[in-house]
């Protein structure tokens, strides 16, 4: 355990470090990267999208490959660390149901589920102890989800991850809010959802804890959304320059070399816009190119593989592999402070102190 500092509740799970480590796919946040964060006493993340790629079985049975993949890493994770482990999956998915039950079953702590507002997500982990976070850009959809589950499930979120408009990845904005975000629009977001899950506080005596996202790099940054009523931050982009983070090298290297002008905003099939770093694969895109492909089945509900400009998923997975030509590398904005890679516990660590250091905080 790193220090102490005052712990992330989430439900009935204590963090002794208010952190949460962001989901990244395709394969990006594995089993390796998501034990490393939760032995510090952080929350670790696997993401549950495209774990099946480079299996023969992803090819012929892309649901069943994405079930057994999620299991065996959820499992690989419980067996490497006694610390939380939770899952990332993304609303737009076909499968998202299943993996949600996937991921309930093999034992996952939380699920945190964005990229559309998962107003079904209780329903596929009924019977289950998994912890429930919506991913969220707005109070709007935080108050439609308290609503919604209320209403029909009679419980609410076990906390909020309120994801700025600086993250790397898919973001819930429009292209145009993106070019260049408005200064302090997280801290905005962050106050009114805080005032949101005030409201369900003070109606139901339960704890709604909010975890500001998107654009956090160091111990000071999260000491201002602390500061807020925050009760936790997520970090991604930092994480991916580690030495557990399961990429290839040259993905890393392209985060270590990456330049305030290399950072572009694509148009995904998933239908939002994305954060990534200029590839030759991403020129091509932003030229207007389609990349044709053959697809066996249709992982994402908005996608039609005969219209779409390009695979997604295959293009992440390339990125992972090395293959960068090939490749969307997504990435936040602070990616050009990433300089070194070095050991999860030693980025962590270095954040709780630089927490300590910005907010006064009990010893």
């Amino acid at each position: 355990m790193i220090g102490r500092l005052e712990p992330l509740v989430i439900g009935d799970l204590e963090l002794p470090l208010p952190i949460v480590q962001g989901g990244m796919g395709v394969q990006v946040s594995t089993s390796s990267l998501a034990s490393a964060v939760a032995e510090c006493g952080a929350a670790g993340t696997i993401a549950g999208v495209g774990l099946g790629y480079g299996t023969a079985e992803n090819n012929t049975d892309y649901p069943g490959a994405s079930r057994r993949a999620l299991t065996e890493e959820v499992l690989k994770a419980k067996a490497i660390t006694k610390g939380v482990v939770g899952v990332n999956l993304l609303g737009a998915l076909s499968n998202f149901e299943d993996l949600a039950r996937t991921a309930a079953a093999a034992g996952a702590d939380f699920i945190a589920s964005g990229a559309g507002l998962p107003l079904s997500l209780p329903s596929f982990t009924e019977g289950f102890k998994t912890r429930l976070i919506p991913i969220v850009s707005s109070a709007r959809a935080a108050a439609i989800i308290i609503k919604a589950w209320r209403k029909r499930y009679s419980r609410i979120p076990d906390g909020f991850i309120v994801e700025g408009p600086l993250a790397g990845g898919h973001l819930g904005y429009k292209p145009e809010e993106l070019k260049p975000p408005r200064p302090g629009q997280l801290e905005t977001e962050v106050a009114e959802v805080l005032a949101v899950t005030q409201d369900c506080e003070r109606e139901t005596g339960a704890k709604v804890p909010v975890i500001a996202a998107g654009g956090i790099f160091d111990g000071k940054d999260a000491a201002r959304f602390l500061a807020m009523g925050a009760r936790g931050v997520q970090i991604a982009t930092r994480l991916v320059a580690t030495l557990e983070c399961s990429v290839a090298q040259a993905f890393k290297d392209l985060y270590l070399k990456a330049r305030s002008e290399d950072l572009v905003i694509i148009e995904s099939p998933v239908g939002m816009p994305g954060r990534a770093i200029r590839t030759a694969f991403v020129d091509r895109i932003l030229a207007g190119e389609r990349v044709p492909f053959k697809c066996g089945y249709q992982c994402l509900r908005t996608c039609n593989p005969a219209t779409a400009p390009y695979c997604i998923a295959e293009a992440m997975f390339n990125a992972v592999a090395g293959d960068l030509d090939h490749a969307v590398v997504f990435a936040g904005q602070n990616v050009t402070r990433v300089h070194e890679i070095v050991p999860v516990r030693q980025v962590l660590e270095t954040i709780a102190q630089e927490i300590r250091t910005a907010l006064p905080l009990p010893a």
